[in-house]
């Protein structure tokens, strides 16, 4: 008797919770599976044909004829040289990370029954790339083996944070778990990024490989790992009958006997474990873990038989193998052999990663997980609101005027009198010249981005939501970065615009998307995190392919940094935040209305559409100026605005302004210590605004477990 369909809950494209896995359904007694197992051999055989071109290709010119010469055991030394020490060693490379990466994705989806689990939205990837640079950066060398435990460690220590936080009352949902990846992620990010400026002759080379490539010295890691491995799929496929059981939900696993925590954890365990030998030998790939399982999913739910997991794990490292080897060969056309050794692999798998996770949200069911609990009430009295205003402008004084004593020169306070007097000495006007400039940008950026984060939070009536997490940030870094490489020689007032422009299409982009679920939560945030990362690689690409060996130039940009900054650089971030103030207090009541649902501003007469889109240009604008004035600064737009709420309430007549004070006093603060922690040595404010607000952002998820 055939098994009744799943019901439209348990369909992975279109459950009600976007990402939530739909159970393996039990196929009948005796079900054929030579259909499933045909296709994963037709899977093998596309593999095969793609490692074939794939050995084809490369810097040097051996072609087809001589790789069939050296079949037929008449090719010549140089060839045999070229074929072993590089184009085997790369196939090899990206056939165990496929494997690795397409296995460890399914099992961290099945386990948390979560199709939006990977090794990277569990910041397992990040885990083991900080922990694999922080080895490199004290000096220690490891060969491929111990880079595999510490990766390991790194990765597993990472899943352990993200699952936790995660989890909820009723299991983890799906923005839940994305969110707390991504806060880990980044906050890891920004760890990484600081050892590799403060290491940079101890970690050559540590940026790009970060980005995932397939280049490879020889077989020696591949060699190394390939039995832990080999012992690591097999151990998953004596136990996919569990896993079975697990996908099933833990209610009907336990009445079938299965010890669901067990099997979660050994899962994760292997899981981590494949992930880390991926990331020791090419570094972290993005979304491979993400795309090939998911993909498997969707084609097993058409095929009779392909549901359980002993043909789901084989299908699963078959579609990671192809992802990679594709986006390898892919990167090879398009760039050359030469540009190809430089452009990362991983850089292709994250933009083909992004556009499919793009694709999933647009096939889920509009749903509203908008994090209740994360917007604080009533706040402080009348009184009290008075003074948070009064003492957070005292503060911010404050702090920028410390934030012009302190740095790599100590000056006094009559040192900053003189110099605005103009009686200053030749040094300590240098001084001021450099330093004021600086704490004046990261003023206006950090009120800016709070600005626009507090807008973009209202429009969307989501409180997780900001300008980076939603792609726009990263979409005004790619302008930037993209009119800094096309045009050398280009003022800053280009590469604002350049800014603008990136910000403006990555806006249109998510928000015109979204806007089929009525901006609905889990659409809007998945799509925004797939413009983000796709984003970042396309700024990565850029850098690397334009100037590989610069990774400082890079990592200055993309953390965010107020070095080298002028008075006149600050002018187009003045002149918009001068006139969006205005416009959004103007609009304050407008705020109110939209971030609570979309009758009630119809009813009392305002225009849906056009004052979203008026909101969401102001926001686009500030957030582009603020990115091409300080580089790419997360967290504050996310921050500033939560915090703002918990003490002022959520009345936008009054969270506005106290989130301007806020970002700007954060980012502010921010550059001094990044200036003066490690003096001479500086830090970008990007980074430590990181640190912090991650663990805020974390400290908020498990604040809503309740």
């Amino acid at each position: 008797m055939r098994s009744s369909p799943p019901s439209p809950a348990e369909r992975p494209g279109e459950a009600t919770e976007a990402g939530r896995a739909a159970p393996v359904t039990d196929a009948p007694a005796g079900a054929p599976r030579v259909g499933a197992i045909a296709l994963i051999a037709i899977g093998v055989v596309a593999a095969a044909l793609l490692a074939a071109v794939h050995v084809t290709q490369g810097s040097a010119s051996v072609g087809v004829p001589e790789l069939l010469a050296l079949l037929a055991g008449a090719g010549d030394d140089q060839s045999a040289a070229v074929l072993v020490a590089s184009r085997v060693p790369r196939l090899a490379a990206g056939v165990l990370v496929g494997v690795c990466l397409g296995v460890a994705g399914l099992v961290m989806q099945t386990v948390s029954r979560n199709l939006l689990a990977s090794p990277d939205t569990l910041a397992v990837n990040a885990g083991s790339y900080v922990a694999v640079v922080a080895v490199a950066a004290f000096g220690v060398v490891l060969p491929a083996a111990g880079g595999g435990v510490v990766a390991f460690a790194g990765g597993l220590a990472a899943a352990a944070v993200v699952m936790a936080m995660s989890a909820g009352r009723g299991g983890g949902g799906t923005i839940r778990l994305v969110l707390a990846g991504s806060a880990i992620a980044l906050a890891l990010q920004a760890v990484t990024w600081m050892l590799l400026l403060l290491f940079p002759e101890r970690t050559t080379g540590l940026y790009a490989w970060g980005n995932g490539t397939l280049a490879q010295t020889g077989l020696d890691a591949v060699t190394q790992l390939a039995p832990v491995v080999l012992l690591a799929v097999a151990g998953l496929l004596v136990f996919a009958r569990r896993f079975d059981l697990v996908a099933l939900g833990d209610d009907q696993a336990r009445v079938l006997g299965a010890r669901v925590g067990r099997i979660r954890a050994g899962g994760i365990v292997a899981a981590v474990l494949l992930s880390a030998a991926a990331v020791t030998v090419a570094g972290p790939i993005g979304f491979v873990g993400l795309a090939a399982p998911a993909i498997t999913r969707l084609i097993a739910e058409r095929v009779r038989g392909m549901q359980r997991h002993v043909l789901l794990i084989p299908a699963a490292a078959v579609v990671g193998v192809i992802i990679v080897l594709g986006a390898d060969v892919l990167l090879r056309l398009a760039f050359g052999g030469q540009a190809a050794v430089e452009v990362p692999t991983g850089v292709v798998t994250t933009i083909f990663g992004a556009v499919f996770l793009v694709g999933l949200a647009l096939r889920a069911r509009a749903a509203d997980e908008a994090g209740a609990g994360f917007v604080v009430g009533g706040g402080l009295s009348r009184r009290g609101r008075i003074l948070v205003i009064v003492a957070a402008s005292v503060a911010l004084v404050a702090v920028a005027f410390v934030s012009l004593l302190l740095g790599d020169a100590k000056l006094l306070g009559g040192d900053i009198l003189n110099w605005i007097t103009g009686q200053a000495g030749p040094l300590v006007d240098f001084v001021m010249n450099t330093r004021a400039p600086r704490v004046a940008a990261a003023i206006l950026a950090g009120a800016a981005l709070a600005l626009a984060g507090t807008a973009v939070q209202a429009v969307s009536r989501n409180p997780l939501a900001e300008p980076a997490i939603l792609g726009v940030t990263g979409g005004a870094g790619v302008g930037a970065v993209l009119v800094i490489t096309l045009w050398p020689l280009a003022t800053h007032l280009g590469v604002t615009l350049g800014g603008f422009a990136g910000a403006l299409a990555s806006a249109v982009v998510v928000f015109g998307l979204s806007l089929r679920g009525g901006l609905a939560s889990t659409r809007l945030i998945l799509i925004g995190m797939g413009v983000s990362a796709a984003s970042a690689a396309i700024t990565s690409m850029l850098i690397i392919a334009t100037d590989p060996y610069n990774a400082a130039k890079a990592l200055t940009w993309m953390s965010g940094s107020t070095y080298g900054r002028t008075f006149p650089q600050l002018i187009p971030l003045l002149v918009v935040l001068v006139a969006s103030v205005p416009l959004l207090a103007a609009r304050r009541r407008e705020l109110d209305l939209l971030a609570f649902d979309d009758d009630t501003p119809r009813v009392l007469g305002v225009r849906l559409g056009p004052a979203r889109l008026a909101l969401l240009g102001v926001s686009v604008a500030l957030t582009a100026t603020a990115v091409a004035a300080v580089g790419v600064v997360g967290f504050v737009g996310l921050v500033a605005p939560h915090a703002a709420r918990a003490l002022v309430g959520g009345r936008h007549a009054l969270v506005l302004p106290v989130a301007g004070l806020l970002g700007a006093l954060l980012v502010c603060v921010a550059d001094t210590v990044g200036r003066t922690v490690i003096a001479p040595g500086q830090l970008p404010a990007g980074l430590v605004t990181a640190i912090v607000g991650a663990p805020y952002f974390v400290w908020l998820l498990w604040r809503s477990r309740r």
